[in-house]
């Protein structure tokens, strides 16, 4: 069995990003991705606040980044980690197919998106329910849906829901938005979305698929059916941190890691939405990642 130096969970921008380093830095590394190259930027329609671009649509900006670390010659596998063990010395991965072993670590396999927890979410997920509007959108054309949720992710994955749906609520449990001034400038003056604020969604209904949900207004306290085709979540995010649990530092399934991205153990660093403090942007993402490759490459220099 290969010792490597360096292995990268997750090929988001974060881990995409310590590859590129890593890679053209001359170590021996590899990515182990279990889906598709770019995480959370596969989920996201339009970015316009990362350096450089003033418009780049999620993929897009995966696929520049995957090519980017190509470049220099990133080992990339199509597997996820079953199993972790954390050694004083290295550290073992298991995938369905492998077992591999590296001097360090990092783990930045982000997270999942934060279910409402509501009867009928499950029944209908993928029957009208989903917790991704630039993946689903085009199923939803000509039809009236709903974006749950107040932050940057839901105002922008409503925004990008109007090119396909006649019409799209954002109902949010508070009356003021979370997410920034110039996403709910756009929401508002997109004709196609209204908003019901201090509203929440209690469940889902429907026979075969989704036709209507039960609010209930929060302010008035009382509830009340609307008629619905789609129902897209957008609350937060749940870390993919369950595999570590008891092995390393976590708060609320995030990675408590210090100003160089090192968790409680030396031999594993956390980048991206999985380590405690991260902003969830893509440029920070990218800057962890960059971090804890710099980090990891010192060490592995004053080891000889």
């Amino acid at each position: 069995m290969d010792m490597y130096d360096m292995i990268i969970l997750g090929g988001g921008a974060a881990g995409l990003s310590a590859g590129i380093y890593a890679s053209r830095g001359g170590i021996n590394v590899m990515l182990l991705e279990k889906d598709a190259p770019g995480g959370q930027l596969l989920l996201t329609d339009n970015i316009e606040n990362y350096p450089g671009y003033e418009h780049i649509e999620g993929f897009e900006l995966a696929q520049k980044f995957m090519r980017h670390a190509q470049k220099f010659g990133l080992n990339m596998q199509y597997e996820g980690a079953e199993n972790i063990k954390i050694h004083d010395d290295h550290v073992e991965i298991e995938t369905k197919s492998n077992i591999y072993k590296t001097k360090y670590l990092l783990v930045a396999v982000g997270s999942n998106p934060r279910k409402l927890g509501i009867p009928g979410e499950d029944k209908f997920r993928g029957k009208g329910v989903s917790y991704c509007a630039t993946c689903d959108g085009a199923f939803f054309k000509d039809k009236n849906c709903i974006i749950v949720g107040g932050g940057d992710s839901a105002l922008d994955e409503g925004i990008a829901l109007t090119k396909f749906a006649k019409k799209v609520t954002i109902v949010h449990r508070k009356n003021d938005f979370r997410a920034e001034p110039y996403l709910v400038d756009l929401a508002k003056n997109n004709e196609k979305i209204e908003f019901l604020m201090n509203h929440e969604v209690k469940e889902i209904l429907g026979e075969d698929k989704v036709n209507e949900v039960l609010l209930y207004n929060n302010k008035e306290n009382k509830e009340y059916k609307m008629p619905i085709d789609g129902v897209f979540v957008f609350i937060g995010y749940v870390p993919n941190s369950k595999i570590l649990e008891g092995q390393i530092e976590l708060e609320n399934g995030e990675i408590v890691v210090d100003s160089f991205m090192k968790s409680s153990h030396p031999r594993v660093y956390a980048a991206g939405d999985i380590r405690r403090g991260s902003v969830k942007q893509v440029a920070a993402s990218g800057g962890d990642g960059v971090m804890a490759a710099i980090q990891i490459m010192h060490k592995l220099r004053a080891e000889g």
